[in-house]
């Protein structure tokens, strides 16, 4: 059996009209020929790369398993860089199993999550950055994050990271042949010139800092709780802006008695919106821990959606949900008085003097929806995501780059201190050591595995 070819199913595990199962390796071409028979007698061996064939799939008993249609990739020009075959048979759940079952007993093992990109990652088909593009395309939810997804796929940030990366290697060059050969004629970097480029540099690599900034809403979404006394219309609100029946609506307060989940797209901007218990004196155990639970979502919350009732008039347990958002800090905040089809109760002059952003809605008739978009987007500026060509995408190439910054600004205070060039050029190559972690170039393997087991199995 050999450790080096491996094989999964590519699509996803429910029924569906096809199914793609992957194999990759040195060995997936012999693999192939040993359970595939074509209906027109060729061998998978004697195949060109970039062409199919149509046969079926045979077992141990030498019996069809099913009709298939079998794609050859030669190395290096396949997505791994290796010999893969892709075998598209019909999607399923059972059938797909079983000729996976037939592959691994003939000499493949199973891939590990992500493994089928690891191989192109480490076969130099595509950097560290398009490798990490490839999941986040997977899971895009919105048509920008899927823009950004495949912009990063593309190339972009890695040629944006080149071209700092660049910058810096020249500037380096420059210092020490200026520093080893003084003699040559080799053109004189003064204190001010150096200071302006690496200010120029930190400008870039900020540039990208707060680029992820603003970028994680997009690829994320916006966690976003529901919060308000019992009764007061969350579980309503969330159908609405789920567009059916997530959470339980009925008259009795203390329905919702656990928090409710839903992700909701409102134009590109991903809400993942939790309907938290309501806040109310229970001696209900269960609901008690509800209570609790919403609590501590409103702690972990990006946006806190506080909702009070348009026909009663504020209550003690408003006065706590009032001091419960106050308490938790800067967290952005949208007032909703809901219930705007019934008569006035509220004292809506107080709700407009303690929060900066007050919508008027009815969940139960459905208006004022365009209003909580307006509110939405003033407290999310997004205007930046349509001219951006890109996000980075995760946490650590945000610190990779946030740990060049530093550097490049060590750099710049240890030419203020008047210390010689050289300690300057240490700094700067400590930040290229940073930026070529973050393209793959100079990377651990702990680093890359851990990268890698984030995929699903078949990608």
């Amino acid at each position: 059996m050999s450790e080096s070819t491996i094989a999964a199913i590519s699509t996803g595990p429910i029924a569906a009209g096809i199914a793609v199962i992957r194999i990759s390796g040195e060995e997936s071409i012999k693999i192939a020929d040993r359970i595939f028979v074509s209906y027109k007698g060729k061998t998978v061996k004697s195949m060109q790369g970039y062409s199919c064939a149509y046969g079926y799939i045979k077992d141990e008993k030498e019996e069809k398993t099913d009709d298939v249609i079998l794609t050859l990739f030669k190395a290096p020009n396949s997505y791994t860089g290796e010999d893969v075959v892709e075998i598209s048979c019909h999607g399923g759940v059972y059938i797909t199993k079983k000729i996976l079952e037939i592959i691994l007993s003939n000499g493949a093992k199973l891939a590990l999550p992500g493994e089928f990109t690891k191989r192109a990652f480490l076969n130099n088909k595509m950097d560290l950055t398009k490798s990490e593009a490839v999941i986040d395309l997977i899971n895009a939810s919105s048509e920008k994050s899927a823009r950004f997804a495949k912009n990063m796929y593309s190339g972009k940030l890695y040629q944006k990271i080149k071209v700092i990366i660049n910058e810096i290697s020249d500037l380096c060059s420059h210092l020490e042949a200026w520093a080893d050969y003084p003699d040559e004629d080799i053109e004189t970097i003064n204190k001010e010139q150096l200071k302006d480029r690496l200010s120029d540099i930190e400008n870039m690599l900020f540039e990208l800092i707060k680029n992820y900034d603003n970028g994680k809403i997009i690829k994320d979404g916006i966690n976003t709780t529901i919060i308000g006394k019992a009764n007061v219309g969350k579980s309503t609100l969330m159908n609405w802006l789920a567009g059916f029946e997530r959470s339980i609506v009925t008259d009795i307060p203390g329905t919702t008695r656990d928090t409710v989940e839903e992700s909701i797209v409102i134009d590109d901007i991903r809400l993942n919106i939790a309907d938290t218990a309501g806040i109310r004196d229970s001696e209900d155990v269960v609901e008690q821990i509800g209570v609790k639970r919403a609590l501590e979502k409103l702690t972990q919350a990006d946006l806190v959606l506080a909702l009070f009732d348009h026909s009663l008039p504020l209550s003690k347990k408003d006065y706590d949900v009032i001091k419960s958002i106050k308490d938790i800090g800067n967290t952005p905040v949208i007032a909703i008085i809901n219930k705007t089809d019934l008569n006035k109760e509220l004292d809506c002059d107080f709700i407009e003097n303690n929060f900066d952003k007050v919508v008027y809605i009815s969940a139960q008739r459905e208006t004022g929806f365009e209003d909580f978009k307006k509110a939405l987007f003033s407290v999310f500026d997004l205007s930046f995501a349509e001219n951006a060509d890109f996000i980075m995408l995760n946490e650590r190439q945000k610190q990779a780059v946030i740990n060049s910054y530093r550097n490049v600004e060590n750099a710049a205070e240890t030419l203020e201190m008047d210390l010689t060039f050289d300690a300057v050029t240490v700094c700067l190559e400590e930040a290229v050591s940073e930026l070529l972690e973050l393209t793959g170039e100079r990377v651990s393997d702990v680093i890359v595995d851990r990268i890698f087991s984030r995929f699903c199995v078949g990608k």
